[in-house]
C-alpha cells in the first residue's frame, strides 16, 4: 500500500464510506471487462481508499491507546 496523497474530500470519507467504495472498486476490478486504463484507475482509487481507511484505523488504535494509558494514571 502506498501513501498517495488523496484529496480534500477523500479524507472528509468515513472509515465506512471509504470501506464500502473500495469494496465496490475490488468487485469491479474482480468481474473484470473494463480496459487497462480503466482498471488501471480502479487500481488506483483502490490504493487511495486503502490509505483513508488505514489512517482511519490507525486513528482510533491511538485513540484507544490513549484512553488506556488515561486509566492507568
Amino acid at each position: 500500500m502506498t501513501d498517495e496523497k488523496t484529496d480534500g474530500s477523500d479524507e472528509r470519507l468515513s472509515y465506512e464510506q471509504a470501506r464500502a467504495e473500495l469494496a465496490s472498486v475490488v468487485e469491479r476490478l474482480e468481474a473484470g471487462g473494463t480496459s487497462l486504463e480503466e482498471s488501471l484507475a480502479l487500481w488506483e482509487r483502490g490504493e487511495a481508499l486503502a490509505v483513508i481507511c488505514q489512517r482511519r484505523l490507525d486513528g482510533a488504535r491511538a485513540r484507544i491507546d490513549a484512553t488506556r494509558q488515561e486509566s492507568t494514571n
